[in-house]
């Protein structure tokens, strides 16, 4: 028997549509949901390579609870009833102890994470956080300081631009498929791509300008280049004169920073800053400057995101073909949207451990701050924590110095991890649950904004072929199990989507067709008249009184980056293509692509050192030292060294991954704490090592 099911990949954190082919209970194919106009047939290598992880016997197969000290690898198979009593045990008595506060959940946040928010919010814990510290929140928080949207604000709109933008935004290796054929078109249409990177990137190869900056000084080029904007009037003055406030107050700010002086900072030719300035004032509004993705990285990013920011309002892109794009709503296509799964539920009103919207009253307190709450669970402050689950959600690999990260988790009672993977955090945790893969498991609806808004669903392809299970599932029993269940009445996923669409008028058999629902046929097109901003005067503060009386100025004077101890490099770290961060070492395919990650060290340093490419070197940082191949190339400034993340492994289960390369983020000692104060993601290039032939 054949059949095809639509749905949505769970591969990475962009969850593409897809289409999935099964013969005699088997899944044999996937592909791109064709359905979908921007996604087309094309899939990732990470989505194609879903069916050799959903048959690999290298997974979590059944709840597992430790029976050794944490982190020995010692576990017992058990049954879904024991590992829920073991949890619920736990989870009881620490609630009668210190209150449901007490107990923490994060994820990679996403479209599919309100039903664990509405479980962190039924047992009564103000304490759901996301992946976000490591990943998008200086962007986000940038964004919302200048137009009080946040970084999901507006949706760029590549294909039909003249000039992107780019600062590090490596996006044909960390790729969403559909904004990878939006950018394509771009390039085949003849658009200027400008990449700033201090390394080559496959999108540097894709670009027509390529700067290679010193790594740090991020924020001083987009200063010069906003300096030399501003004072030869490259901008949009009507857009200007009639959306911004601050104009003047930046200008004064901007005075020292000239194309000479950016030279200086970040070795980019003032010549060709000046260059591109005209070149894009001849291209806007059709101009993209990307705030960032993953822009977690100096102790400045915040502001260097926030002058992006800046820049697109110059250009006066917004609202415009080519531009950036506010994403339609339900609501804006005369539609009632997905009702929310903790709308029912009531609202808690304990503070949070991490002190966002509160101690950090300028961070938003729906994602949180994952560092913040480890301060939290070491000291005790503002109150105790004692459980955490963490849901396919790998901070022992996400966050720096692990060590430091295993030394904190000490301190909990329950350390729980609901995982596809055996990820380093779950060989760490006190149980294992086993969640499906994506083809083995339904998941809530999500909204789908953009020119014609509506909701996608995620269905099964096959029952689960372990004793798995799918996440929906788990917290509706184990909030049941917690006297919770009244608010999670739900049987079947068939309940939970009907609840979701009572009021949209949508019925689940509208997705059998395609996997997706629009809520209107014609795209709703780009409207100058429709601009919203979220800040208090309505318009884009360059300069934000909000903000500034929560203590964070709009503006702060350059530092130059800090500098190593003497013969030590700056550690930087990105992904290839085929790879989720340190989730795919283990795959049975993207293994094989990925082998040992190596150290990339500039040619003329490597002299200096005695290093030729292919050899082994040792990297250290005080007491931590490892050996990994050298990667001998012009293509990487001669200030810093690069290592694909997400390697060294040390889980034995995972062996085609087991001892392979380094992990960067052993060597980030101390930077647990290191983190940009005004825009909350932890800075991950602030590390330095030494390099030596390997003895």
């Amino acid at each position: 028997m054949k059949k095809t099911v639509y749905s949505v990949c769970g591969m990475c954190s962009v969850r593409c549509p897809v289409r999935v082919d099964v013969e005699n209970g088997k899944v044999v194919w996937i592909e791109g949901n064709s359905h979908d106009a921007g996604m087309g047939k094309g899939l990732c290598a990470k989505g194609g390579s879903a069916i050799s992880f959903l048959y690999d016997n290298e997974r979590p197969q059944s709840p597992m609870i430790r029976v050794g000290e944490r982190g020995s690898g010692q576990w017992k198979n058990v049954s879904w009833d024991e590992a829920y009593g073991y949890i619920t045990d736990k989870l009881k008595d620490i609630i009668e102890k210190h209150g449901a506060k007490s107990i923490m959940l994060t994820d990679r946040g996403g479209p599919f994470a309100e039903l664990r928010q509405a479980f962190v919010k039924a047992i009564g814990s103000p304490n759901y956080i996301n992946h976000d510290c490591t990943c998008g929140r200086n962007s986000h928080h940038a964004a919302k300081s200048v137009d009080g949207l946040g970084r999901k604000g507006f949706n760029y709109d590549m294909k039909n631009a003249r000039h992107i933008v780019l600062f590090g935004r490596n996006l044909t290796e960390s790729l969403r498929v559909k904004e990878v054929r939006s950018f394509m078109a771009a390039v085949k249409n003849g658009a200027h791509i400008t990449y700033i990177d201090p390394k080559v990137t496959n999108t540097a190869a894709k670009a027509t300008r390529y700067w290679r900056n010193k790594p740090g000084t991020d924020y001083a080029l987009l200063l010069g280049i906003t300096n030399y904007i501003v004072n030869n009037s490259l901008y949009d003055q009507d857009f200007v004169a009639k959306w911004v406030t601050g104009m003047q107050e930046m200008q004064t700010f901007l005075a020292p920073y000239t194309p000479e002086w950016a030279e200086g900072e970040t070795s980019i030719p003032a010549d060709e800053i000046k260059a591109f300035c005209h070149e894009l004032n001849n291209d806007r509004p059709k101009v993209i400057f990307h705030i960032g993705w993953l822009y977690t990285r100096y102790r400045d990013s915040f502001y260097a995101s926030r002058m992006m920011s800046i820049l697109n309002a110059l250009m006066g892109n917004m609202e415009q073909t080519g531009g950036l794009i506010l994403p339609r709503s339900p609501k804006e296509a005369g539609a009632k949207g997905l009702k929310n799964l903790g709308a029912n539920i009531p609202a808690v009103t304990d503070p949070r451990c991490d002190g966002c919207g509160t101690v950090y009253k300028h961070f938003d307190a729906g994602a949180g701050m994952l560092q913040l709450a480890y301060l939290a669970i070491d000291s005790g402050n503002p109150y105790p924590m004692k459980a955490y689950i963490a849901h396919r959600h790998n901070p022992l690999v996400a966050l720096p110095d692990p060590e430091e990260q295993k030394r904190i988790f000490n301190k909990l009672d329950l350390l729980v991890a609901v995982d596809v993977n055996y990820s380093d955090t779950a060989w760490f945790a006190d149980v294992i649950l086993p969640e499906s893969t994506f083809l083995e498991r339904d998941s809530i609806l999500r909204t789908d904004k953009g020119p014609k808004p509506g909701f996608s669903m995620r269905r099964k392809a096959i029952e689960p072929i372990n004793n798995s299970k799918p996440g929906w599932q788990i917290y509706t029993e184990l909030a049941a199990l917690l006297g919770k269940g009244e608010y999670f009445p739900y049987k079947s996923i068939e309940d939970i989507w009907n609840y979701q669409l009572q009021d949209s008028g949508v019925k689940i058999e509208d997705f059998d067709n395609k996997g997706f629902v629009k809520l209107c046929e014609k795209p709703i097109g780009c409207n100058p008249d429709t601009l919203k901003f979220g800040t208090e005067s309505g318009k884009i503060e360059f300069v934000s009184p909000k903000w500034e009386k929560m203590g964070i100025p709009s503006f702060k004077p350059y530092e130059a980056p800090i500098a190593g101890p003497e013969g030590s490099y700056r550690l930087i770290y990105g992904r290839k293509g085929y790879q989720t961060h340190g989730q795919s070492q283990n795959n049975p395919i993207l293994s094989q692509l990925l082998g040992s990650n190596k150290l990339w060290i500039n040619t003329a340093e490597a002299k200096k050192l005695g290093i030729t490419d292919g050899t082994m070197v040792t990297v250290s940082n005080g007491d931590v030292t490892g050996n990994i191949e050298a990667y001998v190339t012009d293509f990487i400034r001669p200030e810093a060294v690069f290592m694909l993340h997400g390697f060294g492994k040390n889980i034995p289960v995972l062996t085609r991954s087991y001892g392979k390369g380094l992990a960067d983020q052993i060597f980030m000692k101390g930077k647990l704490t290191d983190w940009d104060q005004a825009g909350g993601g932890v800075n991950l290039c602030e590390s330095f090592v030494t390099v030596k032939p390997a003895v």
